[in-house]
């Protein structure tokens, strides 16, 4: 009797193991633009071979493989079309920029035992984000240009995901000026200024981002309505004026006694009853707990510091950092992004205030 049940978690098991070929079926798929080069439609492997320059068996086994992941649909006489999961991917530069990303991940993967003893040091990932592992002011504002700008691209490529979560969870129009920390070249400050037209921003991080910041707003005519400001949020202080201000995929890069420095850093730039908005992919989201614990884990491991953290867990942290009313927002894609909102407390920093629990279902 227990024999199907047993059939079915060998299954499962296999899944597993074979997740990683699956994924560099997807990569690819993603380096030879493929997904493009089937937007007009379905094509025969013998043209899509040669147009690639694979050979055609090489070529026929890429395409019936993401046939069985539902990237491709196999059409009569042997042509092949976009599938399920391959027609989002046309003209997604940010989820194709991910996919590419993920090589380096895959290489510190290769002796997850090694990656765990370790805890990440001398990893490719900890290379490719670099201001992870520099303890001090001076280190980080020193990045390589060079080096700046590779990881500031994937984040300006990625965001696109979380924006859009976030703005459609929470209305910035209400609020006068916005203050987004560790904001990057200012994708979600143009995303958030097109969304309320009356708001004004700044955008504070590394020097050498806020200048690429800098630059990308004034390109867009954007210098008027946002003021850039470049320093450490942990050693110097965020500017002062904003009555909301944003986090958006920053915690989680950080341990608690960082996070925890830079959510005091953000209580101390607002007023009293200011709002922060937190944003990032979080741990126990529902229907997606291996993204946050097993993925995300992983990740930030290979990476150097932070970790996932479930929604309770935040609100922990943001009543010791000194906001209070934590509640989270619901989102379309909880495995992707959660978001929660906290006014800052009257009391400030460290005002004392007692943690608590999300009330039952207030949370993805």
């Amino acid at each position: 009797m227990t024999r199907p049940l047993v059939r079915r978690r060998a299954s499962e098991l296999f899944d597993i193991v074979a997740g990683f070929v699956y994924s560099q079926v997807l990569l690819a798929c993603v380096r030879l633009d493929l997904f493009n080069q089937l937007a007009a439609g379905p094509d025969s492997a013998a043209r899509l071979a040669q147009r690639l320059g694979l050979p055609l068996r090489s070529m026929q086994r890429l395409l019936d493989a993401a046939v069985s992941l539902r990237l491709l649909r196999r059409h009569s006489g042997g042509h092949y079309g976009l599938g399920a999961l391959g027609a989002p991917m046309v003209g997604n530069t940010a989820l194709a920029a991910m996919v590419q990303h993920h090589a380096t991940l895959y290489a510190d993967l290769r002796d997850p035992v090694a990656l765990l003893r370790d805890e990440g040091a001398g990893s490719a990932m900890a290379a490719y984000w670099p201001y992870a592992r520099m303890p001090d002011r001076q280190a980080r504002g020193g990045l390589p240009a060079r080096q700046v700008a590779e990881y500031s691209a994937l984040m300006t490529a990625s965001q696109p995901m979380v924006i859009e979560e976030l703005l459609d969870a929470y209305p910035l129009a209400r609020h006068r000026v916005l203050l987004d920390v560790g904001g990057g070249e200012g994708r979600f400050v143009v995303a958030a200024l097109a969304a309320a037209p009356r708001l004004r921003a700044m955008l504070f991080d590394l020097p050498p981002v806020a200048d690429l910041a800098t630059a990308r707003l004034g390109a867009q005519g954007l210098g008027g309505r946002v003021a850039v400001h470049g320093g450490s949020f942990f050693d110097d202080p965020l500017p002062q004026g904003a009555d909301v201000a944003t986090l958006v995929r920053v915690l989680f890069d950080h341990d608690d006694a960082h996070a925890l420095t830079i959510l005091r850093a953000v209580a101390r730039a607002l007023p009293p009853g200011g709002t922060l908005l937190v944003a990032e992919p979080m741990a126990e989201a529902s229907g997606a707990r291996a993204m946050g614990d097993a993925y995300f884990g992983f990740y930030l491991l290979a990476m150097g510091r932070g970790q996932p953290r479930s929604a309770q867990a935040l609100t922990a942290l943001l009543q010791q950092g000194g906001f209070t009313d934590v509640r989270a927002l619901r989102t379309r894609m909880p495995l992707q992004t959660g978001v929660l909102v906290a006014r800052r407390a009257n009391g400030g920093p460290g005002g004392g205030v007692a943690p608590r629990e999300l009330p039952a279902g207030d949370g993805q």
